[in-house]
């Protein structure tokens, strides 16, 4: 695809300034392979920090869902788009959470005791849409 556009590069070339640009290939929901640029630099990451929203806008590209059970919420993305919001979450460094655990498609965040769905909500909306309940 490359070479259809004009680019000339080598596979070792290619291969270094992907690793060096911190490009991933992973697997989509397809059975096919996609490559994911990390949004998460240190502009990013200081503006989460701060309790900005992320310059990807109020919503994470692969979200799918959101649900509670206790003070645990489950969020289910696409394939491959759990590390990188679960990564958002904690560069957060906000009160509500305690922490994430991310696998591929599903991510597991620990929320404080106490903390209510309005102000775990009000949270997640900084990085997926989150309706408002009935």
């Amino acid at each position: 695809m490359l070479k259809e556009q004009g680019v000339q590069v080598t596979q070792a070339t290619l291969s270094r300034d992907l690793k060096a640009l911190k490009i991933t290939k992973v697997a989509n929901d397809l059975g096919n392979y996609m490559y994911i640029i990390p949004d998460s630099n240190e502009l990013q990451d200081s503006m989460l920090m701060k309790g900005q929203k992320s310059l990807a806008g109020s919503s994470q590209f692969g979200f799918v869902s959101l649900e509670y059970s206790g003070n645990l919420a489950v969020i289910k993305t696409r394939n491959g788009y759990a590390t990188g919001l679960a990564y958002d979450i904690d560069m957060s460094h906000s009160h509500v959470v305690l922490g994430t655990i991310a696998g591929a498609d599903t991510v597991f965040v620990l929320l404080r005791e106490g903390i209510s769905r309005e102000e775990s909500n009000e949270f997640f909306a900084r990085f997926i849409p989150v309706e408002a309940p009935e």
